[in-house]
């Protein structure tokens, strides 16, 4: 039974974004727009250089605020605070998850590459706000993104986490890389599944993939 593989778990970490709400609901068009925005307002370049920016900056450094912090020295906060004014309002508050997640044994955060504001605006949308004991933003890494095991360590060593007792729910496969290095075990959230060593399971579905965790 898979819930034999989480029965060492105590502490359960979950992305934010196309994590604990589906990809369907497209969030991230309108952060991209905002990003693409602001670059051309910040570096004072036309729109397909700063999508081409954009673009290479999340590959070549985890996200386009770690690109732009490194390559231009951008101040991390007026660019968070602008990239994640977007409309929320075709969330839906989802009951099976909710169950599912409170249902869940031990300590529950949430850690995301967006900021924590942001993040907390989303849960309170999916009426998820209530069940998870600390949120996480990349600013409490010091703006190191995920996949930076640095990034990691920092948010762990703040919360009392140990890594060989946790688990993690995410939908970018680089950012699991980390997580089963430190010895958590690893849950890829997305419609279709990729085959790596470091992705212990697979699901389409996070409700019914917790269910099963506490049958």
């Amino acid at each position: 039974m898979v819930a034999d593989r989480f029965s060492h778990v105590t502490a359960w970490v979950f992305d934010l974004d196309n994590t604990l709400y589906p990809p369907e609901a497209r969030l991230f068009d309108q952060i991209e727009v905002r990003m693409t925005a602001w670059v051309m307002e910040a570096l004072g370049v036309d729109r397909p250089t700063a999508d081409e920016l954009r673009v290479n900056y999340w590959r070549d450094y985890g996200t386009t605020l770690a690109g732009l912090m490194t390559e231009h020295g951008v101040d991390p906060g007026p660019y968070l605070t602008h990239v994640h004014e977007i409309s929320l309002d075709h969330l839906e508050v989802e009951p099976a998850l909710e169950a599912a997640i409170a249902a869940l044994p031990g300590r529950r955060i949430v850690y995301t590459n967006g900021s924590r504001p942001y993040a907390e605006r989303v849960l309170e949308a999916r009426g998820l706000e209530h069940l998870f004991d600390a949120v996480y933003g990349v600013e409490h890494a010091n703006f190191r993104p995920k996949p930076e095991r640095a990034a990691f360590e920092e948010i762990f060593a703040k919360d009392g986490i140990a890594p060989d007792r946790a688990a993690m729910f995410e939908d970018d496969p680089r950012n699991l890389a980390a997580p089963h290095q430190m010895g958590m075990r690893t849950v890829h959230v997305a419609p279709e599944p990729v085959e790596a060593d470091h992705i212990h399971h697979h699901t389409d579905n996070l409700s019914q993939f917790l269910n099963e965790l506490t049958k």
